[in-house]
């Protein structure tokens, strides 16, 4: 995945800040399922499965602090999902400084962001003043982005990644992943500022096999993906999950309804991410109990859910 959110937090670690971040209570190696609490108050639904994190680190000084969490979920010893979620408030003294910070990072960083970029599939943002909400779609060159990314600072940033891969050589990486990036910031809803990247081994929607394993040369660059139909159809599959995801991530975020995105245009039917063979069913009651007891999950939609599963 790109790690922008780790990106852009480094920037914005110069300005002042205060969060309640619930992030630090994770621990490498730790295995999650059903949720990530980010706050006291704000809890993040993950997919289906078993979360292993992969990298957790907070930044704080002078009354700031910053809070991202890495996770992947790997079967049979290759990573099939991978996310990373950053939290912060962005009050306290400097407002000014952090929300020009905040407009120079997200629009006019020269690597990443949330504006057209050749390499992007899809971009839908809003903006007005330092307010934004924002989704990218694209495709990623994993290895590109671990060892010799476009934005040579961003290296560093993915030690403990790399240290992570180190000590479990065993997992495979998929050479290219697909991915979704969602930023929302608004003053008028308390300043929270909420980013989450997911990423996706493309055989988990049925892709057809790979032949282009750079980011250029890449099937699902949208100036190639015309000419690969069967990777197209991936390509809208995962769009159409990702601009679901971004709906719920609004209503996370707890987005105005003038600061929302019009995406229903690229939903098509029931968003679907194949589950493997092998995935343990009483893991998933578990999970959907969880959610449940968390207040995620209405009884109905609970008892839906369940009845759908064990069908």
């Amino acid at each position: 995945m790109k790690f922008f959110l780790s990106y852009l937090l480094t920037i914005l670690f110069i300005l002042f800040n205060n969060v309640e971040a619930r992030i630090e209570h994770y621990s490498i190696g730790q295995i999650i399922t059903g949720y990530v609490d980010l706050t006291k108050k704000t809890r993040l639904k993950l997919p289906e499965g078993k979360w292993e994190v992969i990298d957790r680190w907070t930044w704080s000084g002078h009354g700031m602090k910053f809070s991202c969490l890495g996770l992947g979920r790997i079967e049979k010893n290759e990573i099939m999902e991978a996310m990373e979620t950053c939290y912060s408030k962005m009050g306290g003294a400097y407002v000014k400084y952090m929300d020009h910070a905040l407009i120079e990072v997200m629009f006019k960083d020269n690597y990443d962001g949330c504006y057209e970029r050749p390499e992007y599939y899809l971009v839908e943002v809003y903006r007005k003043g330092s307010t934004h909400n924002c989704l990218v779609i694209d495709h990623v060159d994993v290895m590109k982005e671990l060892y010799n990314p476009d934005d040579p600072y961003s290296e560093g940033l993915m030690a403990r990644t790399k240290q992570w891969l180190r000590d479990n050589s065993g997992v495979k990486i998929p050479p290219i992943m697909l991915a979704s990036t969602h930023f929302y910031f608004s003053r008028l809803v308390g300043g929270y500022w909420f980013g989450v990247s997911y990423g996706i081994n493309p055989k988990l929607l049925n892709a057809p096999a790979n032949n282009f394993f750079t980011e250029d040369a890449s099937e699902y660059h949208k100036l190639n993906i015309h000419r690969y139909p069967e990777h197209k159809k991936t390509m809208e599959k995962w769009v159409s999950i990702s601009s679901q995801r971004h709906k719920e991530f609004e209503n996370l975020s707890k987005a105005k309804t003038k600061h929302k995105l019009k995406l229903d245009k690229y939903i098509m039917g029931e968003n679907t991410i194949i589950k493997s063979n092998n995935e343990d069913i009483a893991n998933q009651l578990k999970s959907l109990n969880d959610l449940y007891k968390s207040g995620a999950l209405s009884k109905e939609e609970f008892k839906k859910a369940k009845k759908k599963l064990l069908n």
